[in-house]
């Protein structure tokens, strides 16, 4: 799937977002979670690339449904 140079820049930019769910990514653009780790890794340089991974791995990031909050999850 061909994306815009303005798609693939709001995608990284919903993939930084800790409150954007792989899933709204999906519904969105039709990338799944191994699609945006995909692009983020074509798209920024290694460093970024291993901080964001890090960043979605902690529980800092709402990215994963089990670390979301139950009552926040019927408004996203």
């Amino acid at each position: 799937m061909m994306l815009a140079p303005e798609d693939i820049s709001r995608i990284i930019e919903m993939a930084w977002e800790d409150r954007t769910s792989f899933e709204a990514i999906k519904i969105q653009y039709g990338y799944s979670e191994a699609d945006v780790i995909a692009l983020m890794r074509r798209e920024m340089k290694k460093s970024s690339f291993t901080m964001w991974r890090k960043r979605v791995h902690s529980r800092i990031s709402i990215k994963h449904p089990q670390n979301r909050n139950k009552h926040i999850e019927n408004q996203i």
